[in-house]
């Protein structure tokens, strides 16, 4: 496993990271703890979570991921090992049942990361991020930016003075961001800079053979500003293994239990680019899922790409990946699919 230096922190995180908001909702604890054990024993060092997790967010489940991981910290010892991140949510809809009048205020942060410290049973997160942005932007696969005159919002100086308070305070090491845009980056490192406030040193965003929406704006951004992406869905939820073509829906696969996550295979698009790319995978003797994945890994802008799971058997696979070197003939082909499908599922 090889490890990567987040630029502008001393946090050395491993190329590949664990997933978690599968756990308290497909996965039992039991099996978190052997998701756990197995990333661990494979060199994985980065585990990230979210105080809305396990997904899809409901109040009856809220908190439950953090609270099985830190369940595992206590049992195991291991957190001295570990690189843990997680995230507060943003109003919108999604989870305004966890907090009444949430922001992403002084007063809100303080609530969120309190309760993240005591689910987890730990002094300190290493990562903190911001889930999603609270203004009027696009974001979780929208398309179709439209200005509104009035909207509800914090102001990104208020969100880096409160973050900043919580470094100072000693509950949070770092400060991330997800599901961002090239204005929200820009604008967290223009504040940091200008003001002395907490520079964030990674963006969190999917990433996909699917979905490669992160090279028209933000790669660039990623590269010069040294601000590194966590890649998450690079599978584009289990997609591109292949496994729901043909029509085909495993019985406990996320898109079969959850269709609100069906823009990955919900057009003939989206189909014929992830036929294409298994085809692909095969022709060279590889897993469609490996291929995805060591594509993801030999992006120069990504510091680690975040593996999902639900069985050991999916996660050792996955895992295999990180000793995987794709060839250039094989990298030419995959820029021509990119060319035939570009962005099938934003």
């Amino acid at each position: 496993m090889e490890y990567y230096r987040l630029p502008h922190s001393t946090l050395d995180i491993s190329a590949l990271s664990l997933g978690t908001m599968t756990w308290g909702e497909q996965n039992t604890p039991a099996e978190a703890f052997s998701q756990l054990d197995c990333a661990i024993a494979n060199g994985i060092n980065f585990i990230d979570t979210a105080e809305m997790y396990p997904v899809p967010p409901r109040p009856e489940t809220q908190g439950e991921t953090e609270k099985i991981l830190g369940q595992y910290l206590k049992k195991s010892g291991n957190r001295d090992k570990l690189v843990i991140a997680s995230k507060v949510s943003a109003p919108g809809g999604r989870s305004d049942y966890i907090r009444p009048n949430m922001a992403l205020d002084w007063r809100n942060l303080q609530l969120a990361v309190d309760a993240s410290l005591s689910r987890l049973g730990v002094d300190c997160i290493d990562l903190y991020q911001i889930h999603w942005p609270h203004r009027s932007t696009n974001f979780f696969g929208q398309l179709g930016y439209e200005q509104q005159e009035t909207e509800s919002q914090t102001p990104i100086f208020d969100t880096l003075e409160a973050l900043a308070e919580l470094q100072r305070l000693g509950k949070i090491r770092y400060v991330g961001v997800s599901n961002e845009t090239p204005w929200g980056l820009m604008k967290y490192l223009h504040l940091a800079e200008k003001h002395g406030l907490p520079r964030i040193v990674s963006v969190q965003n999917p990433y996909n053979l699917l979905n490669r929406s992160f090279e028209v704006g933000m790669a660039e951004i990623a590269h010069r500003e040294d601000l590194p992406l966590l890649a998450y869905s690079p599978l584009a939820f289990g997609t591109l293994s292949g496994k729901y073509l043909n029509d085909q829906w495993p019985e406990q696969a996320r898109l079969t239990l959850f269709k609100r996550f069906v823009r990955y295979n919900g057009s003939q698009n989206a189909l014929a680019a992830t036929q294409a790319y298994c085809e692909l995978a095969r022709e060279f003797g590889l897993s469609p899922a490996q291929m995805a994945l060591a594509y993801v890994q030999s992006r120069p802008f990504v510091a680690s790409t975040l593996l999902g799971a639900t069985t050991i058997k999916q996660l050792e696979e996955n895992i295999s990946s990180a000793n995987l070197v794709l060839n250039q003939q094989l990298h030419s082909r995959i820029s021509a699919l990119g060319e035939q499908f570009p962005i099938p599922c934003p």
